[in-house]
């Protein structure tokens, strides 16, 4: 794989993807960026829920899961030091469908977490990484919080 950063100005930068995608990332103003794009560490913690995200839907089609929808809400804490390393990562799903297992979801998640979410593995090398999810029947709102 072989990606492109350019930088444009002060704290922003284009990104080039290989498959032909670019975005632009920024630093905060306090550092002399623009807050034009989002920062390196949440595209780190974006990608992780991406790469998740796929495994987890792929492996429940297979299962022959109603699936309808699929969100994964993650919070991370970082080093109090530099380099800030991610130190915990929390990773909640919600998952949509009508008559969901929650045997198959806990084994789409393990199975994602241990072998094939390149993402998650490589972030557990210095994060904690926990798992959570629940199940929504479809039109069912949030629970209020």
């Amino acid at each position: 794989m072989k990606t492109r950063v350019i930088w444009l100005e002060d704290m922003t930068y284009v990104a080039q993807t290989p498959s032909g995608h670019a975005l632009v990332m920024d630093g905060p103003p306090e550092l002399g960026g623009h807050n034009l794009g989002p920062r390196p560490m949440e595209m780190l913690l974006m990608g992780m829920g991406g790469c998740t995200a796929i495994d987890v839907v792929n492996i429940l089609r297979k299962a022959r899961q109603d699936l309808r929808g699929c969100e994964v809400q993650l919070e991370a804490d970082r080093a109090d030091n530099e380099p800030k390393v991610f130190t915990h990562i929390r990773v909640h799903f919600i998952l949509t469908g009508q008559n969901l297992s929650a045997k198959h979801i806990e084994r789409a998640i393990h199975l994602s977490a241990e072998k094939y979410c390149s993402a998650s593995i490589m972030l557990g090398q210095t994060a904690q990484i926990t798992h959570t999810f629940e199940i929504r029947q479809p039109g069912e709102s949030p629970a209020a919080g």
